[in-house]
Parts: C-alpha cells; structure tokens; sequence
C-alpha cells in the first residue's frame, strides 16, 4: 500500500505508525491538537511515547479529512468512548471498499455495545464486511521499539481479516486471524477490569499468589460472559484471551493495572487517574461490562466488586474480603472455559 492513514495520536496510533512505515510508503495521523502534531512531526511523540524515533514517512495532521484522503487503509486509534464520534466524522469521507481497523479496547459505556455494534450501527452492513479488529498482547512502548510479540485481526470476512494479516505482519509482530469478533473484542476490553484489579492488589501490597488467583478467575468470568454473548470460548484461551490478560495484568506498561495501583495505595479514582495522565479504559469498561452482567444474570464477582471499589465507595481491603469469603464451590463449576 502506498498510504495507511490513522485516526489517533497517542501511544498506540504512534506505535502502528512506526511499524507501519516499514511497509508502507506514507503513513498519516490524526492529531486533535496542532501542537501534538508538531511534536510528532518533530520525530519523536513525547507525551505519548518518548524515546522512540519517527520515520520521516510518518507525518500527522489536525485535519482529518486531509489524513484520510487517498487512504487505501484506516485505522482507528482512538479511545473506545470517542469512536462513534470519530467515525461520524470519519465514513463520509471514505469509499466502501477500504479496509477498516480498529484497535480501540473498550464497551460504549451508556450502550454497552462493542465496538463493531458501533460500527455497524454507523457504517452498515455494506462497510461491516470490511471492519476488522485488532488485540492481543500489544503494549505501545515495546511495539514501537520494535519487541516481538504476536495478536490477532478479526473480521467479519475472511477477506477484511487476511488483508489486515498481510498489512501489519512484520518480522516482530506476528498476526493471526480469527472470525470470532465478538471474542476478540470482549477479550480485549474485559481484562482491562481485571488488570484494575492486579494493580489494587499489587497497591495493597499483595504478591504474586493474588495476582495470579484474580487472572486465573478473572479469565472465568470474562469467558462466562463471553460465552453468555454468543462468543467462541476457545478466543479467551488465546491472544486475545490469556494473552492479553497476562500483560495488562503484570506490565508496568499497562495504565489500567498502574491506575488500580494508585487506587490500592489509597487514592481515589480521580486521583488515580490523574497520576496515569492517560486514558484508562478499564474504569468505563468496568461499568458497562457490570450492567451486561446483570442483565444477563451473569455471574462476576470480580467485576462487581471493583465497581464497589471505583463507583461506590467500598474499599480495597474490604473487596478483596469479599472476594476470599464468597460461599464454597468447584473450581469448574458453571465454567466455560475449553480446558
């Protein structure tokens, strides 16, 4: 492809730009602010992702329309919450044919739909063929220094999934592809909660033992409710499942495990929020994956117990409390999960 244009400046829209421009000839941003855009043209996205250098084939743009224009593929950085938006603004300017990816983790906090919902409900059937969504173990500081890992593309076509492959496939980042796009993106967003609750525990001053319970049971009620929503429970055993639970979790990298650290030292959501100084998909996530579970009478103590944490005022030590006191039983009773 001759240009790739991205909807998003932060970390992770910076990160795909400096892989992409390996393969592609010319990749644009879009930047909300005139100054992140210079910052960015200056070679280096400081705020987002210092130290790592920019191709001088990677340019960004206040103007969306301008990004956009002669595009033969876009990708989505933006925070889950302002996809629809941008998208608005987005499709009238774009053919029907392009390949659409979005890399946004995250649940519409008042509608509760993924993302591909939102796209769909924007684009229609016609442009849903060609979405495809991005995930798995990915953080931008080590992808944009160019660290192996590996994730998946799903789509709702084999087609719009394959050609995603082929276009992000490089020597250190290896990409499956999978036509569960309801797993991937639940996967996705629902470990962000998770890593929320790493982080407390790591701020109460807990050890690996706790981490590792809450991932291991964190990954059974992001599959319940995976499963309860009509997704493959084999995707939550993959990259988009485990895997990237296991980083989000454990990574330093990872803003929603730092923000629940902040939270377990005794800060408040506000407060955490403002150290992490970015956008922390999991506090929104949080919300809306507890009103799903609800609605399907899903069972996610978890999940409901960070809320109490974030939303209504209960504290960490006493949610951890309720977790460890909850009534006895099997550990594979009521599970979904394919091992």
């Amino acid at each position: 492809m001759e240009k790739v244009a991205i909807a998003g400046a932060g970390s992770w829209a910076t990160a795909l730009a400096v892989l992409l421009s390996k393969k592609v000839q010319k990749v644009e941003l879009w930047a909300r602010r005139p100054e992140l855009a210079g910052e960015i043209n200056s070679a280096e996205n400081v705020r987002y992702l210092p130290g790592v250098p920019i191709p001088e084939n990677v340019r960004a743009k206040v103007d969306l329309e301008s990004v956009l224009a002669g595009a033969e593929a876009v990708i989505f950085a933006v925070p889950s919450h302002a996809f629809r938006e941008v998208l608005r603004r987005a499709l009238p300017c774009l053919p029907r044919g392009i390949l659409l990816v979005n890399a946004a983790k995250g649940l519409e906090e008042n509608t509760f739909l993924r993302m591909s919902e939102v796209f769909l409900e924007e684009g229609g059937p016609v442009r849903a063929r060609f979405y495809v969504v991005l995930s798995g173990p990915s953080h931008a500081e080590e992808v944009g220094r160019g660290m192996p890992t590996a994730v998946v593309c799903a789509g709702f076509s084999p087609e719009a999934a394959g050609t995603a492959q082929d276009l992000l496939m490089t020597e250190s980042f290896r990409v499956y592809t999978s036509s569960d796009v309801k797993g991937v993106e639940l996967g996705g967003a629902l470990k962000n909660i998770i890593a929320l609750g790493t982080g407390i525990a790591d701020g109460l001053g807990f050890g690996d033992n706790t981490k590792a319970a809450l991932m291991t049971r964190g990954l059974a009620e992001i599959t319940r409710l995976g499963c309860a929503m009509g997704a493959d429970p084999r995707t939550f055993a993959g990259l988009a499942g485990v895997g990237d639970l296991i980083v989000t979790c454990t990574s330093m990298h990872s803003r929603n495990r730092r923000a629940g650290m902040e939270i377990g030292k005794g800060k408040s959501l506000e407060e955490a929020l403002a150290a992490v100084k970015m956008v922390v998909e999991g506090v929104r996530t949080t919300r809306a994956a507890r009103q799903l579970a609800l609605l399907r009478r899903i069972e996610m103590p978890i999940t409901e117990q960070i809320y109490q944490v974030l939303f209504a005022g209960l504290s960490p030590r006493t949610a951890v409390v309720n977790l460890m006191t909850r009534d006895r039983r099997s550990e594979l009773e009521h599970s979904p999960l394919p091992f």
